[in-house]
């Protein structure tokens, strides 16, 4: 081996620092304004006592196998009965991360000679399941209905003849905006193409009884949704839910579901509290919708532009400037976080504030005033 054997590495990571780019690990400190635990549930006594619960009952902490094996625990399943009701779906399958299940659905359910059209702005582990897939895949400009029909119409013209794949979240979780769902599935219909909707930023908050903003179109045969557990729902993993004949195809095919070992049992438990908690708590919905508004009307008396849901980015540009923006926010006692490439195009750099109810309107109020204070000054 030529060179020293960290050499490549020790690059990499130098010219990261000189783009303003390098990454570390930070603690937890100050107001909650960029995590996306939006309920407050993550830490609640419910959740808690659930899993404490379940754990006086003999409860594993983990799964011992895959769900194929061992792995398959009556929390599992009766988690996923749960998650069909409440989601107006067919079924779900239980994923261990929102990452893994993006990818998974991907690279199993498109197949060789379909099209997959992605929007551009979708989450990375889209964009990464849909290269390592089997179908064709092209990106569509963000939320642009003819750009994603110019795509299909396209491909039909070259001789493509597979089935179509329409690849969205349902609300961006870097620009806060959401997906004009009626459209889609409208557009989805007339191609006879399917949708995958990412709901993570949706489900807990927008929607009746926060099921998402797909709600109205789940249990359709070309609708497939993921609902991430580790968000508003508090915990972590992540739910699929669709017709059962895909879910049982994921079974037989999908390789992340059928080598990896299943979530811990407890997780499941703390899950199924987290939708039972959608239904008999509304008003921590309410709150945080209330929460969005007050935000939205401090920052527009301000002159800045309010996103209308509880994900607000002020793009800044800039890497440095950007982070040193967020480090003087922190000094103030406000947990802000900079967001720069590759995670948001080149020089959309821009911190990305999260409303969450582990925060009043007074600490609302505060945050802004430093905002608008920083940003004269950084």
């Amino acid at each position: 081996m030529s060179g020293a054997p960290l050499a490549r590495y020790d690059a990499t990571l130098l010219g990261l620092a000189r783009r303003d780019r390098l990454r570390t690990l930070s603690p937890c400190a100050g107001l909650d304004f960029s995590s996306n635990d939006y309920l407050g549930l993550a830490a609640s006594k419910r959740l808690g006592d659930a899993v404490a619960a379940a754990i006086a009952r003999g409860t594993p902490v983990g799964a011992t196998g895959s769900r194929l094996l061992r792995g398959n625990t009556p929390e599992h399943e009766a988690l996923e009965a749960d998650a069909a009701t409440f989601f107006g779906a067919d079924r779900a399958l239980f994923f261990g991360s929102g990452y893994i299940a993006n990818f998974a659905l991907l690279t199993a359910l498109p197949q060789k000679g379909d099209l997959l059209v992605l929007d551009e702005l979708a989450h990375a582990s889209m964009h990464e399941g849909a290269q390592a897939g089997r179908a064709q895949f092209v990106l569509a400009a963000h939320n642009d209905m003819n750009a994603v029909e110019d795509a299909i119409t396209r491909w039909r013209a070259e001789g493509g003849t597979g089935r179509v794949w329409i690849v969205v979240e349902s609300l961006y979780s870097m620009d806060g905006d959401r997906a004009p769902m009626e459209s889609l599935v409208a557009l989805a219909d007339r191609h006879e193409a399917f949708i995958v909707v990412d709901e993570a930023h949706a489900t807990g908050v927008w929607g009746p009884d926060g099921r998402g903003l797909a709600a109205a179109f789940e249990g359709r045969d070309n609708i497939v949704a993921l609902h991430t557990c580790g968000k508003a729902l508090g915990a972590s993993g992540a739910l699929v839910t669709g017709p059962g004949l895909l879910c049982d195809y994921l079974v037989n095919r999908c390789r992340p579901f059928i080598y990896a070992t299943a979530p811990s049992p407890l997780m499941a438990v703390a899950v199924r509290e987290a939708l039972a908690i959608l239904s008999d708590e509304p008003m921590r919905r309410i709150q945080l919708q209330e929460r969005v508004a007050f935000a939205g009307r401090q920052l527009a008396e301000r002159g800045l532009m309010p996103s209308g849901s509880q994900i607000q980015p002020f793009v800044i540009g800039e890497n440095r400037r950007t982070m040193a923006v967020a480090a003087s926010l922190q000094a103030r006692g406000f947990d802000i976080r900079g967001i720069r490439p590759p995670t948001v195009p080149e020089g959309t750099s821009r911190l990305r504030i999260s409303l969450t109810l582990n925060v009043d309107e007074a600490d609302i109020s505060a945050m802004v005033e430093a905002l608008v204070e920083v940003l004269a000054s950084t």
